[in-house]
């Protein structure tokens, strides 16, 4: 029997339930969140990374959650996968002191690797590249605006595919990073690390068509809640250069604010791009032979008390 300290990991795309789940175990198993959401670490980004929620059983549920690693950081602050493996060990240490279950959640396949599979190189390879001149990064920025950002994605996925896994290619710094990343060290091999904690690793199973309905849903939501404003509103604090505001739901929005498309136009492109994502959400996790799938929480309870018990 193990004697590492145990966490319970809920992973899926966006739009799967992944929150209410997660809600519903940790308030019955006495857990608190640990959110493993690349897009929900920036302040002010409420709207565009579904932060705020139209389900106002599911806002009072957040209400009376714990919930860590959420708005942590600024637009133009730079945030690395090794810090936040970082800030999560730290955040797990804390809620294991307190008696609690530390609940990890989030489509973040990179983050959830962090924490759980130890990759040994993640602090290295941050800590070297760090350290290079502009002169790689802007060799790479050349080679996509000559051959265009889908075609550098496309040779990625054949030389470094675990690095193109999960990877919003539509997004510039995180295009020219892997592909860095890439050239200096090859691909990255997941579950290399030794593992620091016992883990139980549980996905949320969607049917395809659901889950893109759900998206499609959820897009039309977020306009009603306020995109349009948030979004405006963020350009004129930050800019529009930056790599936070280069994601799905804000670029297209930088696009009809400049009058390239319309609203409808904006709203169709958000949610196909998100569907896009979901699907290469899955990809990653699909690759996990850990995760055990489930459909509910009434399901996934069986589960967390089993592994809790053992």
């Amino acid at each position: 029997m193990s004697s590492l300290p145990k966490i319970i990991v809920i992973c899926g795309p966006t739009a799967s339930g992944k929150t209410k789940m997660s809600l519903e175990l940790a308030k019955k198993f006495g857990g608190e969140i640990v959110s493993a959401d690349s897009r929900q670490i920036y302040r002010g980004m409420d709207v565009g990374t579904a932060k705020l929620k139209i389900n106002n059983e599911e806002l009072r549920m957040k209400n009376e959650a714990t919930q860590h690693l959420v708005d942590i950081v600024d637009q133009d602050e730079s945030y690395s996968v090794a810090e936040y493996q970082r800030d999560a060990d730290r955040v797990i240490a804390e809620i294991l002191g307190r008696g609690k279950v530390p609940f990890l959640v989030g489509g973040t396949g990179l983050y959830i690797d962090a924490v759980v599979e130890r990759p040994n190189q993640l602090k290295i390879k941050n800590e070297k590249l760090k350290m290079n001149n502009k002169q790689q990064r802007e060799e790479i920025l050349g080679e996509i605006r000559e051959k265009g950002a889908e075609m550098i994605y496309k040779e990625l996925c054949e030389k470094c595919p675990s690095l193109a896994k999960d990877l919003d290619w539509r997004n510039p710094r995180r295009l020219v990073r892997a592909v860095e990343i890439c050239k200096e060290f090859g691909d990255v091999e997941r579950g290399k690390g030794e593992r620091i904690y016992e883990v139980l690793k549980l996905g949320v199973e969607v049917d395809r068509l659901e889950l893109y309905r759900r998206i499609d849903a959820r897009v039309l939501e977020m306009m009603s809640a306020g995109l349009e404003e948030e979004a405006r509103g963020l350009a004129e604090k930050y800019s529009w250069d930056l790599p936070a505001m280069s994601g799905i739901g804000y670029r297209q929005m930088r696009q009809y604010f400049a009058g390239e498309i319309s609203r409808e136009e904006a709203i169709a492109l958000i949610q196909r791009d998100t569907r896009r994502y979901a699907k290469r959400q899955m990809t990653w996790f699909r690759g996990d032979p850990e995760i055990r799938w489930v459909r509910d929480a009434g399901e996934a309870e069986g589960k967390v008390r089993e592994f809790l018990e053992k």
